[in-house]
This record gives structure tokens, C-alpha cells and sequence, in this order.
């Protein structure tokens, strides 16, 4: 099994996670933000599809499908398109509305698909490739598609916890 096997499936878990928390709430207990600080189910939702796609598209060279795929159309969100969303404020994060979850199951479906692709794509020695200096120590490829995939793995576990204090369950 190739190592990048083992990401691919360790993301599925965290796909699997996300898509079944909103399947127990409506959308306006996913759209709701429990505290202050606690984001809302759809924000960590959106910004696990967003985190992938945009980490993916750096690594392969391509254009978001956040663009590329009219992602930002779709949503329609009153938030720049270069929004760094890891530092969104409340305020910010509560922008982030959706109508339907079949919007939000689409862009993340369609983000692990893309991250999926890519890492079968890749061959081993290509993981160890230094791809940006400007850290200590330099960051690999590797490193930073861990770093993208414990991120979605960490935001399933938050909608999870999210989701039961929205709902108490």
C-alpha cells in the first residue's frame, strides 16, 4: 500500500464524519453559531472543502476549483474570494450561510475528490520534496498534506462537538 493510501482513507473519515453530523441537523441548526466563538457546522464544513481545495490546487499548480468550478457562485457568500478564512473573525464566519446542504456536501465532496486524485498521482519520492523554504525547517510536500488533512480531520471531530450543542445530541 502506498503511504499516500493512508491519507486517502484517514480523509475519507473525516468526509465521513462531516456529511453524517449535518445529516442530523436542519440547515438553520448547521447555519447556527452556539457561541461566540464556536463556528458554525456549515463554516467548519465550507472551510474543510476550502482548506483542501486551496492547499491541493498550491501543490498541483491548478486554479481553486473554488474558481474554477464556480464554487464562489454557488455559495454567493458576502466575503471576498481570498478570504483567509482560518482567521475569520465571528463576525465573518457568520457569513458563511447556506440554503441547502447539498451545497456544502457538493464542495467537499467535490475538494476530497480533488485531494484524492492528486494523491494518487503522486509517487513516493515526490512526498519528500521540499516545496517551500520559508519555514524552519522547510516544509515537505508531505508535511503540508498532512497538515491540510488533520485539519479536516480536526473540524469533523469540532462539527461533531458543535452539532451537540446545537442540538444536545
Amino acid at each position: 500500500m502506498k503511504s499516500t493510501q493512508l491519507l486517502i482513507e484517514t480523509l475519507a473519515r473525516g468526509q465521513e464524519r462531516l456529511e453524517d453530523t449535518l445529516d442530523q441537523m436542519t440547515i438553520e441548526e448547521a447555519n447556527t453559531m452556539p457561541a461566540p466563538l464556536i463556528k458554525s457546522v456549515t463554516w467548519l464544513i465550507w472551510h474543510t472543502a476550502r482548506e483542501l481545495d486551496l492547499q491541493i490546487s498550491g501543490l498541483n499548480g491548478s486554479e481553486p476549483l473554488w474558481l474554477s468550478e464556480g464554487w464562489s457562485e454557488k455559495f454567493s457568500l458576502d466575503l471576498p474570494n481570498d478570504t483567509e478564512d482560518w482567521r475569520h473573525t465571528p463576525e465573518e464566519a457568520k457569513k458563511v450561510v447556506v440554503k441547502e446542504k447539498e451545497l456544502l456536501l457538493g464542495y467537499l465532496s467535490a475538494s476530497v475528490d480533488f485531494t484524492n486524485v492528486y494523491l494518487d498521482s503522486l509517487k513516493e519520492d515526490q512526498l519528500d520534496e521540499v516545496i517551500d523554504t520559508n519555514w524552519t525547517p522547510p516544509v515537505t510536500r508531505q508535511v503540508r498534506i498532512i497538515s491540510a488533512i488533520d485539519d479536516a480531520v480536526m473540524h469533523s471531530g469540532q462539527a461533531v462537538y458543535t452539532r451537540r450543542l446545537v442540538i444536545g445530541k
